[in-house]
This record gives structure tokens, sequence and C-alpha cells, in this order.
């Protein structure tokens, strides 16, 4: 689900904490060192978004937040900002050139600069609340 958060709105974060639960605590934020990212270049994005993308040259902008069940990845786009919400279960990286997250049918690829490779941390820190997360619902090995 995509929202536009240019301007606060409390239904946005109602559906945000429903879907992907509410913010970490500060507590969690230090013992995690930090729950978001540095921005990321877009490179390419799938063509039901680019509607969100800037319709010149400018470079598009990107940053990813961890939340307990999910992520917000928060598009800026002029003075315009956007939220892609996406549950850990709908969650698909990719690691080819760079990174990319695949969800809901959409997905935005992020270009592998030096601010891509200052993130190195921020991505394995969220496949560790990737895998944490799915191994609550493993199937128990067979006997």
């Amino acid at each position: 689900m995509i929202l536009n958060t240019t301007h606060h709105n409390s239904e946005h974060r109602q559906i945000i904490t429903d879907l992907i639960g509410s913010p970490f605590s500060l507590v969690q934020i230090l013992k995690l060192k930090g729950i978001g990212s540095k921005r990321m270049i877009i490179e390419e994005v799938s063509p039901n978004m680019q509607s969100m993308m800037n319709k010149v040259s400018d470079i598009n902008y990107a940053n990813i937040e961890l939340r307990p069940k999910g992520i917000l990845v928060m598009i800026n786009q002029g003075l315009r900002n956007f939220t892609w919400i996406i549950p850990y279960y709908q969650l698909v990286i990719y690691k080819v050139n760079g990174s990319s997250l695949h969800a809901q049918g959409r997905f935005i690829r992020f270009r592998n600069s030096k601010t891509f490779k200052e993130n190195k941390k921020f991505f394995n820190k969220l496949l560790d609340q990737k895998v944490k997360y799915d191994m609550q619902y493993a199937m128990p090995e067979s006997l």
C-alpha cells in the first residue's frame, strides 16, 4: 500500500500501525543501533510507481525505516512524500548491481553508489529482522 504522506494524517498513522506494527521504542532503537537507512538513489521503479518519480531528470531518493512487522519505504518527489508500506511476509530482496525491493506487484531498485554502500549494515539488519519475523511462523521440523 502506498500513501501520500506529504501532510500529516492520523488515519495514515493508524493504517501503518495496523499493517506493520507501531514504531520501535527508544530502548529497542538503541539495541538495534538505529532503525533507519541513509537516503539512497532510486535507479528504477516498476511501471505502476512511475507517477511518484520526478518527471524531469532530477535524482529520486528514498530511505527505509524498520518496524516490528515490516518496513516503510519513504520516497521523495520534489515537495511531495510517499510512503510504501511493506509487511515482511510480502517483502522480497534481490541483490544484483545494487539492491531491489519487491512486494505487492511493485519494485524499486537502488543504484549501487556510495550512498548505497554506506547502507550495507542497514540491509544486514533488515535481513536479520525479516528472518526473525519469518521464524515465528516457521513450520516445525518433522520427526
